[in-house]
């Protein structure tokens, strides 16, 4: 399998720092926007987001919420594993708020669709964003785009865009995992 580096850590901390000052630039001071993380691999980058947003702004009012949607799944009881859920964490009312949700890489929309689905059982909100790390671009299958994205890729179908985060792997990299010779 081949390896080619889309993202090290240099870059990773400038395109976080860039996605915050879009969304600050968008949302203000917060007053009436929440940001949330995706489990599982969309709260490394959420918990990032949500702890520079709250420096630049000097603020410990942003609100800032973990979603699970592991059982809202459109595959999900197809396979024979036990679907293990990870913990549900907004402790706030999400009706008629703006809502960030954030994931690490969108590639056919269907996990972005679970969240909507999700996110309606703790109230409607007035609006939802989506911030994403990575947009594999052409390759969805449901109507559903970025509002804010750090990199775009194109990739082919039998290719994996994998997020490494410090807190889980020994360094911030993305990179794209190939069966073939570019």
């Amino acid at each position: 399998m081949n390896t080619k580096v889309i993202l090290e850590k240099k870059q990773f901390d400038i395109t976080i720092d860039r996605l915050c000052f879009e969304l600050i630039e968008k949302h203000g001071d917060f007053s009436n926007t929440a940001i949330v993380g995706l489990q599982p691999r969309g709260i490394y980058l959420s918990r990032r987001i949500y702890k520079r947003v709250s420096e630049i702004l000097n603020s410990k009012k942003v609100l800032y919420g973990e979603l699970d949607i592991a059982f809202y799944r459109d595959d999900y009881r197809r396979g024979n594993e036990q679907i293990v859920p990870s913990e549900m964490n907004i402790s706030f009312d999400v009706q008629d708020k703006n809502i960030v949700i954030i994931d690490d890489v969108l590639y056919t929309g269907r996990t972005i669709r679970s969240a909507l689905d999700a996110l309606t059982d703790f109230g409607r909100p007035n609006k939802v964003e989506l911030l994403v790390l990575v947009d594999r671009r052409y390759s969805r299958h449901l109507p559903i785009q970025p509002d804010y994205t750090g990199i775009s890729v194109d990739t082919r179908a039998n290719d994996k865009v994998k997020v490494e985060w410090k807190e889980n792997a020994k360094n911030d990299l993305v990179h794209i995992l190939t069966n073939q010779i570019y």
